[in-house]
């Protein structure tokens, strides 16, 4: 059998959702390639979508058009801010998600998705051809013409995603057991690597884990600390969803000497330490037995309780990720008064599979060795839900946009932290599972989770991706957050109304009238306590007809915060004529004999777009720069 279409994508797990609705939307003709559809975008670890710097990444999927925002709104049942207690640069949204309904909320995604099929299979030979323009500079030699299924079905496309997750040739390991398996219960996909590799593409190994998932009715929830969600209308998509699942709570305790002292016996039979794992496991989301060998001097690790659903009593034990033998991890939890009757569903374990160096990506996240290949999610070094559907939508745009012309879609690292990922990725490559953080991005005042939507809306709309509906949500919340401001630039109150107010927050009392916009300046005065004193400032923000909140919370921070935002967006502004300056193609840097041999290597390699991107690449000095930059001159 042979299919036609515009848009292959392999995958169905997040990025490959996010890739295949984004390429339909834009108009192409899309095929979901997945081994089983009733696993559509199935959270594999934590059930949970958000998080430090995530959940920026997520808004800003949303602002795109993309659909983790709204699924996990519609699914969610426990919501956070989290860091609200510093800056709003570091304010991150975290939701944990009823797991069975966010599979099927995202099944009916693409069950009405125009454009896109879906195809149960495996893929498991690329299908490529010679191709017709290759300069000397360039090494993209060849181009896709389609993929081949284990079950011989060919289906023929112009550009094919691959965002295959840990199903890459994907081992398991449970103590001194091994199964091959790309998720437990589910097979590896065990040819398409070499597919990929015989064309010159390079690939490793990485390591991730998950934790024991446990009964909660065996659980002693009177020996653990109960922490509730918030009760806030704060939700993830701009487009005003509601949340309408119930909000439940998450618990905590901690490990105990006891506990150590079991795993710490059976370090042996551990697949980490016995030699039976040899790739790079996450630095950020260790193991509990790497905590011990890590920590060896602490008592005690915290535990996360979470609920796996409404409508079930499996829950999820964050913090206690481990592959040693099933009969220790549950011996080991005993010695935790909260779990000393537990009975669990499943063992945690962990996971070795294939993920191809991103260097060899462009920005667009594009093969530069076969044309129209993309590349979005772990098989590009990463880790995290959040990560890989923001390449996802990057990839699908970029899939879509290469069947109609020449046109791509980037984004810089002062237009989201999106960005900021796809240019680590390109221009640093990765020797550990890469996850963000709000430290990675040296603009997070601009990439804030509040502004997505004025970041990236309108970028999106001209593109094709958002909708009209969704540049509309933009343009209205826009307008509201402009009223806002101006009203609080230009009207003025007295001392007798807010002095009260000024000294039972410890602040200086006024001694004339004053903008509300210099009263907003001071730390603890806010738009919501200057409110119930000024009524017209309340009548101004809930004008707003939806998202009240929200949208006063951005035009407070657009006025607090102005300083900052523009003192960044000055050097963001300096750093972007660096961006400008394209140098590939310019250079055959093995004829540069004033750069070092380092950086020769790294620049032939990678073939930077710019200078700027160049001067990231570790390995490249000052001094190199400065000889391209000169060179560039002459």
């Amino acid at each position: 059998m042979i299919l036609k279409y515009d848009v292959i994508v392999i995958g169905g797990g997040h990025a490959g959702c996010e890739a295949a609705t984004a390429a339909a939307n834009m108009g192409a003709r899309t095929c979901l390639v997945t081994m089983d559809m009733n696993k559509i975008a199935q959270m594999s670890c934590n059930p949970a979508v958000g998080g430090i710097a995530k959940g920026q990444i997520v808004r800003e999927i949303d602002a795109l058009g993309g659909n983790m925002g709204l699924v996990t709104d519609k699914t969610a049942i426990q919501f956070r801010m989290l860091n609200r207690s510093k800056g709003p640069a570091v304010w991150s949204p975290r939701a944990q998600c009823d797991r069975g309904k966010f599979i099927w909320e995202w099944r009916n995604v693409l069950d009405n998705t125009p454009n896109l099929d879906i195809w149960q299979d495996q893929a498991e030979e690329l299908i490529v051809e010679p191709s017709q323009n290759v300069t000397a500079l360039s090494q993209q030699a060849k181009h896709i013409v389609g993929i081949r299924t284990i079950w011989g079905a060919e289906l023929m496309a112009k550009s094919v995603v691959i965002t295959a997750g840990t199903f890459l040739n994907g081992l398991m390991h449970i103590g001194r057991k091994k199964v091959a398996g790309g998720r437990i219960a589910e097979p590896a996909a065990l040819h398409l690597t070499e597919s990929i590799a015989h064309h010159g593409i390079t690939f490793s190994r990485m390591k991730t884990g998950t934790p024991v998932r446990i009964d909660k009715r065996s659980v002693h929830f009177e020996d653990m600390e109960v922490q509730p969600g918030e009760e806030g209308i704060q939700q993830f998509s701009y487009m005003g969803s509601s949340r309408p699942l119930p909000q439940l709570p998450c618990w905590t305790c901690n490990t105990t000497p006891e506990t150590h002292a079991i795993l710490r016996d059976s370090l042996a039979d551990s697949p980490l330490y016995n030699g039976q794992i040899q790739s790079t496991g996450p630095r950020y989301c260790p193991s509990i037995e790497t905590k011990l060998v890590t920590f060896p001097d602490k008592q005690q690790h915290p535990l996360f309780l979470e609920p796996e659903g409404v409508d079930t009593n499996e829950m999820y034990l964050n913090g206690f990720s481990s592959s040693m033998p099933m009969d220790v991890q549950v011996e080991a939890l005993r010695q935790i008064p909260a779990f000393r009757d537990i009975k669990i569903y499943r063992p945690g374990y962990a996971i070795e599979y294939d993920y191809f160096d991103p260097t060899q990506l462009t920005h667009t996240l594009e093969s530069k060795i076969i044309s129209g290949l993309y590349f979005a999610g772990q098989v590009n070094g990463t880790t995290g839900y959040e990560e890989a559907g923001g390449q996802g939508v990057l990839a699908g745009i970029n899939a879509a946009l290469n069947c109609v012309g020449n046109k791509t879609f980037t984004l810089s690292r002062d237009e989201a932290y999106i960005g900021v990922l796809v240019d680590d990725l390109v221009t640093k490559g990765v020797d550990e599972p890469y996850r963000m953080f709000t430290s990675r991005a040296e603009y997070r005042i601009l990439l804030r989770q509040d502004n997505a939507d004025e970041r990236l809306t309108e970028k999106a709309y001209e593109t094709g991706i958002a909708s009209r509906e969704r540049y509309d949500w933009w343009l209205q919340k826009k307008e509201h957050v402009r009223r806002i401001v101006d009203f609080c630039h230009t009207h003025s109150v007295k001392p007798a109304i807010v002095n009260g107010l000024m000294e039972q927050l410890g602040t200086a009392p006024l001694h004339g009238s004053a903008k509300i916009s210099d009263l907003l300046a001071r730390p603890l005065v806010t738009l919501s306590n200057l409110s119930e004193l000024i009524p017209q400032l309340k009548e101004a923000i809930n004008l707003s007809p939806n998202r009240v909140e929200e949208t006063a919370e951005e035009a407070e921070i657009a006025i607090k915060y102005h300083g900052y935002v523009e003192r960044e967006r000055v050097f963001a502004e300096k750093m972007r004529r660096l961006e400008n300056i394209k140098i590939k193609g310019k250079f055959n840097y093995e004829e540069i004999k004033d750069l070092s041999t380092e950086c020769r290597q790294k620049l032939k390699r990678i073939q930077p777009e710019t200078i700027a991107q160049a001067s990231r690449i570790p390995g490249v000095s000052p001094s190199d720069i400065n000889v391209l930059l000169v060179l560039l001159n002459k």
